[in-house]
């Protein structure tokens, strides 16, 4: 299940792409379906074993281009460990919500996205997110939980005083709203819970099948309660460093948590 639209990334045979906060790596995966030199980056280990597993299967079953090279990398988004202008698509869906110190977050990825480049980032949409957080506190309210939610004008804002240009915008998984409402009005927890689990199989069985009826009800839904707002960036040729872009200290290349656990030629 992509929330980025890859078709806007320009992605392909060797563009370097790295997935920040990449989780179970569903973004890194269609990076390097595409022949992209990609690397998938998070700082659980746990996730990141598995997101290796799957590169290591892909690879063998030829499911890439021979060309393409992933990696996974564990390390902190605070201190990413590259130099500046490193790749050409930086992509980070879903994780600022969950970083007390989104700024400077933001300021590492627009520091390792080259000139030209472009840069993809999704967050729960506001409305959607504060229905959430209303029916349930178990929802955000817990270790590497959601500490905030984002207006889409003050994430737009935050991109764009730094230099970015906004391209394009919109939203995604309008099925999974409801799901989440359903979830946090009768405990996150109870996913055994009938109405929850009967919505989980509908839901499956969109991403297996992708239906015509359910596509078309995404369709519709995604502008009114679409649970994700994705915003594509692109860093300009008149490209200028504010001068309150500081390098976090450790963010130069080699430094900080960094383990590289796998490499696919």
């Amino acid at each position: 299940m992509l929330t980025v639209d890859f078709d806007r990334l320009g992605v392909g045979r060797a563009t370097k792409v790295i997935d920040v906060g990449c989780g179970a790596g569903r973004h890194a995966f269609e990076a390097y379906r595409r022949g992209a030199d990609v690397v998938a980056f998070d700082q659980d280990a746990g996730e990141l074993h598995g997101v290796e597993s799957i590169l290591s299967a892909m690879a063998d079953n030829g499911e890439a281009p021979a060309s393409a090279t992933a990696e996974t990398v564990r390390g902190d988004a605070l201190a990413l460990p590259y130099a500046d202008e490193t790749f050409d698509c930086v992509i980070a869906s879903e994780i600022l919500e969950h970083i007390p110190e989104d700024d400077a977050a933001i300021a590492e990825l627009i520091r390792v996205l080259k000139v030209g480049g472009t840069l993809a980032v999704t967050v729960p949409r506001w409305l959607p997110e504060r229905v959430c957080w209303w029916l349930s506190d178990e929802y955000h309210s817990n270790e590497g939980g959601h500490v905030r939610i984002y207006r889409a004008s003050e994430l737009r804002a935050k991109f764009s005083r730094r230099g970015l240009t906004l391209t394009h915008t919109h939203h995604a998984h309008g099925l999974h709203s409801p799901f989440w409402w359903l979830k946090c009005a009768v405990g996150v927890s109870h996913s055994d819970h009938p109405a929850v689990s009967a919505y989980h199989r509908m839901l499956v069985w969109d991403l297996m099948h992708r239906p015509r009826v359910t596509r078309v009800a995404e369709a519709v839904l995604n502008p009114l309660v679409g649970k994700s707002v994705a915003m594509y960036f692109v860093k300009p040729m008149y490209f200028v460093k504010p001068k309150y872009f500081v390098k976090p200290e450790g963010a130069r290349a080699g430094a900080g948590a960094r383990e590289a656990t796998r490499g696919t030629a």
